[in-house]
């Protein structure tokens, strides 16, 4: 690391920002390039509750693993996208910190792949790239949601077990369509008309809502409260940015989603389903 600087975890864990202080060290031994970090055992993990992390930067690989180990959870730390997409396929996880700027592959190609690898997990991208441009690019290849560098360890964990949860209760079976889209959410499938189209996890529970309340406007809060999770910490800029991606993929279909000013959004389907 440039200068011999070193991660310090500035305040408790639940609160923390990573951020570089190279006068107090944080110092844990760092394997070799892309080699996976030995994690001891850990008793009363669940089914699911494994965490991909993807980092080339191996003081925060090391600080998100010390981190999410000392929740329970289990937790497999690649710094190359080889090696990671590998054990997404042998080992699959719940939940994947995905970093865009990996030194062997270009992250949103990997995130493109881990989406058709591993495609119920759960793909959080965490870059140092704020431009919002990025972010987009990241959702579009598959993610379903990110957070930026340098971040807040507290909210990312509130995002890994928002993920976690809603995962566990995604149950049901039922059709629901309006303004000629038609939604199967037990075989979670969308169409526009007779075309299918393609929507992450949480584009596809986002759009549910959204046509199951056809015509009713709908809070922000509510929003993230039935596609994210009740207990989410910290911004909701994700919600608009999925809002974007569904825009984008529903093209011309019959019906759009409106945003209404301070309170959220409302789909409007068109009279018109012929």
């Amino acid at each position: 690391m440039a200068g011999g600087a070193a991660v310090a975890i500035t305040a408790p864990i639940a609160t923390a920002f990573i951020r570089f202080d190279a006068t107090k060290p944080w110092v844990i031994p760092r394997p070799a390039a892309g080699q996976r970090q030995a994690n001891p055992p850990y008793a009363g993990r669940m089914p699911g509750q494994r965490i991909l992390v993807v980092e080339d930067d191996g003081t925060i690989g090391r600080a998100l693993t010390t981190t999410l180990e000392s929740e329970g959870y289990d937790v497999a730390w690649f710094e190359l996208a080889g090696d990671g997409l590998r054990d997404a396929v042998a080992n699959p996880p719940g939940v994947v910190l995905l970093d865009l700027g990996l030194p062997d592959r270009e992250g949103v190609d990997v995130c493109r792949e881990l989406r058709a690898l591993a495609p119920t997990a759960r793909i959080i991208v965490v870059t140092a790239r704020a431009d919002e441009v990025d972010a987009v690019v990241g959702l579009d290849a598959g993610a379903d949601d990110y957070v930026t560098k340098p971040f807040r360890l507290g909210e990312l964990l509130a995002r890994v077990r928002a993920h976690l949860r809603r995962a566990e209760t995604e149950v049901g079976s039922e059709v629901g369509e309006a303004g000629g889209i038609t939604i199967d959410t037990a075989a979670r499938r969308v169409f526009v008309g007779a075309e299918e189209i393609e929507l992450r996890p949480k584009e596809f529970d986002l759009l549910t809502l959204l046509v199951r309340e056809a015509g009713q406007a709908i809070t922000r809060e509510r929003i993230m409260e039935e596609v994210w999770d009740k207990h989410w910490f910290g911004s909701t800029k994700t919600l608009d940015m999925h809002v974007s991606a569904l825009r984008r993929k529903l093209g011309d279909a019959r019906g759009r989603i409106t945003t209404l000013r301070h309170v959220g959004y409302r789909f409007d389907p068109c009279d018109d389903a012929s």
